[in-house]
């Protein structure tokens, strides 16, 4: 776990030269980025989130793009299209930008539905369908994708099917009065990420993300990880809960941050952790709880404080 932890801090460092201040969220982006897993980065405007995509991707090396999503950005513009070739009479396949290790999906609610849906094969089969040919895609392939979670005018709401892709959704909020001095401080000259450099080989990563699936999860573990998630299918007010991809994304997630905290197995705390940032986007609240002030991680908070666990020999 040594290496992995060495590798992962490497990553975080490099990234805190740029993102002031943000321990859990970088936490939670080197977890998923452990998984191959997808992350929803929702906030306001102005806090960092594109910034945050290109200096991790900067410091792992390896492919990146940026997609700019609007109304009129077609899917073929995201996966690539065939152009027939006049001098070899044949049609030629183009690349669209998804054919990266990371990709950025900026304000991803700009973008339409049937724009959203060209995403859905790539980030769960890590390969394209195009013409009926199947191509794959890079790897390690991940999709960062930003929206915003105020202005809702000219947005399309992504569909259950997208968000439940998404392995977990975390946002970096405001800095601190501190934290926001060493940001100006560190911006009257020229911005940070013009010298930030490649510090890892990512090449490497795949080793690692293999790794983690040996990570110890006692049965106890993972009845606790079923018991949540089935909690939210029967809580009233919740009108959709969490889908068996769900469980698994907690499962994985718990094992790659029990590797990145430099332990062989998973603890209850882990899955305390990590349970609203994988699960919440998932959910559908009903409009009538919604109208009461209740929210998904309030719902999320309230389920793990009543869900009660068995705890085996190991976890004692």
């Amino acid at each position: 776990m040594t290496e992995i932890q060495d590798y992962m801090a490497r990553i975080t460092a490099n990234i805190e030269k740029v993102i002031i201040g943000k321990t859990n969220p970088l936490e939670l982006l080197m977890v998923a980025l452990l998984c191959e897993g997808h992350v929803l980065i929702e906030d306001v405007p102005g806090v960092g989130k594109t910034m945050l995509a290109r200096a991790m991707s900067i410091s792992m090396g390896g492919e990146f793009k940026s997609l700019q999503c609007t109304p009129v950005l077609l899917p073929n513009d995201i996966t690539g299209v065939s152009v027939y070739n006049l001098q070899s009479g044949e049609f030629e396949f183009r690349q669209g930008p998804v054919f990266v290790n990371t990709l950025l999906a900026d304000e991803i609610n700009r973008a339409t539905p049937r724009t959203q849906a060209a995403l859905l094969e790539a980030m769960q089969e890590q390969q394209v369908t195009v013409d009926g040919v199947t191509r794959p895609l890079p790897r390690p392939f991940m999709v960062l994708a930003t929206q915003n979670p105020v202005e809702y005018e000219g947005t399309f709401p992504l569909p259950e099917a997208q968000l439940d892709r998404f392995m977990m959704q975390i946002s970096l909020g405001y800095p601190s009065h501190a934290d926001e001095r060493l940001i100006l401080t560190n911006l009257q000259h020229e911005h940070p990420i013009i010298h930030l450099q490649q510090v890892v080989d990512i090449q490497d990563l795949q080793s690692f993300q293999r790794q983690v699936w040996d990570i110890h999860v006692d049965e106890t573990i993972a009845d606790y990880i079923i018991a949540l998630v089935a909690a939210t299918r029967t809580h009233p007010d919740l009108l959709l809960g969490g889908s068996p991809r769900a469980s698994l994304a907690l499962f994985k997630a718990a094992q790659a941050l029990a590797a990145l905290r430099g332990l062989d197995h998973v603890i209850p705390d882990d899955i305390k952790y990590l349970a609203a940032p994988v699960l919440a986007h998932r959910l559908m609240i009903r409009s009538e709880s919604e109208l009461r002030g209740k929210t998904t991680r309030g719902i999320i908070k309230d389920i793990v404080d009543n869900t009660p666990l068995e705890l085996g020999k190991e976890n004692h």
